[in-house]
C-alpha cells in the first residue's frame, strides 16, 4: 500500500496561487511525494472549502478546474458522514474544546486516524495541534 498524505485547504489554496506564501515550498514538497509514489488523501469538505476560497480569490474557471483535477486519480476523496461527524465533534472538538478547530478540522484529523495518516500538507497549526507532522 502506498504511503498517504493528507491535503488540507490551507495547501490546495497556495499549490493553486503561484503567488501564495508558501505556493513553492508546498508545492516542491508535493511534487517530491508524488514523484515518490505517495497518494494524497483529502475530504470533500476541504474540496468545497478550497474550490469555495479559489473561486472567490481567482475565479470560476479556475475553481471548476480545481475541482477536476483534484478529484482525479490516484487522488483519493473521502467523504463526512453524519457518523464521521459525531466522531470529529467527540474525538477533537470536545476533547480539544481549548482549541478553535473547525467542524473542517475535526473531519480531517478523524479521517486520518481512521487511515493511519501522521503527515498533513498544510500551513495550518491546527494539524501540528492535534498531533500530526506537518509535512515539511
Amino acid at each position: 500500500m502506498a504511503p498517504e498524505l493528507f491535503v488540507d485547504t490551507s495547501a490546495w489554496y497556495p499549490l493553486v496561487d503561484r503567488n501564495a506564501p508558501g505556493h513553492a515550498r508546498l508545492a516542491a514538497v508535493l511534487r517530491e511525494r508524488i514523484t515518490s509514489g505517495w497518494t494524497l488523501v483529502t475530504t470533500n469538505l476541504v474540496i468545497a472549502e478550497s474550490q469555495a476560497l479559489i473561486m472567490r480569490r481567482i475565479g470560476k474557471e479556475t475553481a471548476l478546474s480545481f475541482l477536476l483535477e483534484v478529484r482525479a486519480a490516484p487522488n483519493i476523496v473521502e467523504f463526512s458522514t453524519p457518523e464521521r461527524e459525531e466522531r470529529a465533534e467527540r474525538d477533537w472538538l470536545a476533547r480539544y474544546s481549548d482549541q478553535a478547530f473547525s467542524l473542517i478540522d475535526a473531519v480531517s484529523f478523524t479521517v486520518m486516524a481512521e487511515r493511519g495518516i501522521g503527515e498533513a500538507l498544510a500551513l495550518d497549526r491546527h494539524f501540528a495541534t492535534a498531533g500530526f507532522v506537518l509535512a515539511q
